[in-house]
């Protein structure tokens, strides 16, 4: 867990990554539809919570199984409003989904380059990037964090080893209600 306090102002945007951070993740596998598709616990409570105090919630994430032809935009499509439909029916909000599609790793949207953090500034320009928050579970998502100039915050979901202090890890949480916890607190 973080020591130092989050310090959130006004209109303040949340980056949020997917699979291991709001739903389970399938090690080695893709999610391809809605079956597979599980809330990680807590979720839904943090993302209620989350919703007071972030004036855009954007999910980014790499979805490399369209690119290996292993699912659609379509099947993707309807994972994502199956999953915002569920949240908002808890209270929870997301804003915008932003994906990348592509299997090369140099796509400038593919995590942990920014452009997904680039395109969003674009489609809503009120995100101010100096204080956005991004929440992932992979060093990826960190350096995506660090790649677009926002803070990163580690949850330890799936990669509980990773240490804490680390250059690229602002804050720490086992998971994403740990998080949104330590918001209520600041």
């Amino acid at each position: 867990m973080s020591k130092k306090q989050i310090q959130i102002k006004s209109n303040t945007t949340l980056f949020i990554d997917r699979d291991g951070v709001i739903n389970k993740e399938k090690k080695g596998h893709y999610i391809l539809n809605c079956n597979e598709f599980t809330f990680m616990d807590g979720v839904l409570e943090a993302l209620k919570i989350c919703t007071h105090f972030f004036e855009n919630i954007v999910v980014v994430t790499n979805q490399r199984g369209i690119g290996r032809g292993l699912m659609t935009v379509e099947d993707l499509t309807t994972i994502h409003n199956n999953m915002i439909d569920e949240i908002k029916k808890n209270g929870g909000r997301i804003d915008a989904v932003y994906f990348c599609p592509d299997d090369d790793n140099t796509s400038p949207n593919r995590k942990p380059n920014a452009g997904m953090a680039f395109n969003a500034v674009k489609d809503l320009p009120a995100i101010s990037l100096q204080q956005a928050f991004m929440v992932g579970n992979k060093m990826s998502d960190m350096q995506f964090a660090r790649n677009a100039g926002v803070q990163a915050v580690f949850v330890a979901t799936t990669n509980p080893e990773v240490l804490f202090p680390h250059e690229n890890i602002d804050y720490r949480f086992d998971d994403l209600l740990g998080f949104a916890k330590a918001l209520i607190k600041s």
